[in-house]
């Protein structure tokens, strides 16, 4: 089966969690705006050019007949077909849940720039960012990291089941991103766990394979995870 992601091309965002599941599978896929007329397409998408499907946001994933949105549901879905979920029904859940509080995660990260409101620039709410962010920075920040670690000091190497699923690669994603924008921030955190499991997803095949290609968007200030050096305390 061929898989169709529909995500803005030009940055990480939540699409990136999708990618590295797809990558990392080795599936057959194809990243809709990249390819001629995809910009095209993706209004398409938003606009409801699928009947089963009208989604609030990118990104969308096509697998055949089946439409989705929101990124939980996607890498979950994608984790059950391609070998890369919990294969019983208890430690699916789990893994679920553990996807949506990442999920909440990176809705927290992405208020630390846009506070106010999604409508205007960051500039133009740097005040409110600065407040946000460095609660964040001191609070939430190693809640939510703190979380992780405890779950792998729980499970051991992976955080559910015994093999790598998307949950480690969406874990892995958050503190790639974390560590670019808040590189002091992350670096006062004691997560010997965390980063172990960062390792080992770098140096899956496929996975290097990636982050080596142009297939893998760079960090940027444009999408979720951003370094304005000014809210790393």
């Amino acid at each position: 089966m061929r898989y169709e992601l529909f995500y803005w091309p030009e940055i990480q965002g939540r699409g990136e969690f999708i990618r590295l599941v797809l990558e990392d599978a080795g599936a057959d896929y194809v990243d809709v705006a990249r390819e001629e007329g995809g910009d095209a397409r993706l209004e398409e998408v938003l606009d409801g050019a699928f009947d089963q499907l009208l989604p609030f946001a990118l990104p969308v994933l096509r697998a055949g007949q089946v439409v989705l949105s929101q990124t939980a549901a996607i890498t979950s879905f994608l984790g059950h077909q391609l070998g890369l979920a919990p294969t019983n029904e208890p430690q699916r859940m789990t893994a679920l849940s553990y996807a949506l509080t990442i999920a909440d995660l990176v809705t927290e990260v992405h208020d630390t720039h846009h506070p106010t409101t999604v409508d205007e620039a960051y500039e133009r709410q740097k005040a409110a960012a600065a407040h946000r962010a460095k609660s964040f920075r001191l609070s939430r920040l190693p809640k939510f990291t703190g979380w992780l670690e405890r779950i792998l000091e729980r499970n051991g190497d992976v955080l559910v089941g015994h093999s790598i699923t998307y949950v480690d690669l969406a874990a892995f994603q958050v503190y790639e991103g974390l560590t670019y924008a808040y590189p002091k921030a992350m670096a006062k955190q004691k997560l010997p766990r965390l980063r172990a499991l960062r390792d080992r997803v770098a140096q899956r095949p496929r996975i290097i394979d990636y982050l080596t290609s142009d297939r893998r968007p760079p960090f940027n200030e444009m999408g979720i995870f951003r370094h304005y050096p000014e809210l790393d305390g």
